[in-house]
């Protein structure tokens, strides 16, 4: 079965492999990504000074994760492939930050411009 999931700050596209309805989680292999996760301290959000700045990678093609049965719906939907869609989601993260003066906005630009070489992003 196909599922849109939540996974930490990221939205992912999977094949939902087990559930688990005891600990409300289901275990799924991603295969798009949907939403880039957010960079930056979550408990701290949109702060960039004093804080320590997480930089979150995207979970891998193929990855397996347990994600919360509450986040997750059935996806029907035509989706691009892995590379494309991770793609598409760290532009769009990218584009919201790009002409923000805002401290927290300039370091997530340098955590998702060190990413894109991690992606190997042409």
């Amino acid at each position: 079965m196909m599922v849109q999931a939540v996974y930490k700050t990221g939205v992912y596209i999977g094949e939902c492999l087990e559930k688990n309805v005891d600990d409300n989680k289901a275990l799924v292999k991603v295969l798009a990504v949907k939403k880039h996760p957010k960079q930056g301290d979550l408990h701290h959000p949109n702060m960039a000074e004093g804080v320590y700045f997480h930089q979150r990678k995207a979970l891998a093609e193929f990855e397996k994760a347990w994600m919360p049965l509450s986040s997750m719906k059935d996806f029907d939907e035509t989706f691009l492939n892995y590379k494309e869609s991770l793609k598409q989601a760290w532009e769009h993260l990218y584009n919201q930050h790009e002409n923000q003066p805002s401290p927290f906005s300039q370091k997530t630009i340098q955590c998702l411009m060190d990413l894109k070489k991690d992606y190997s992003f042409e």
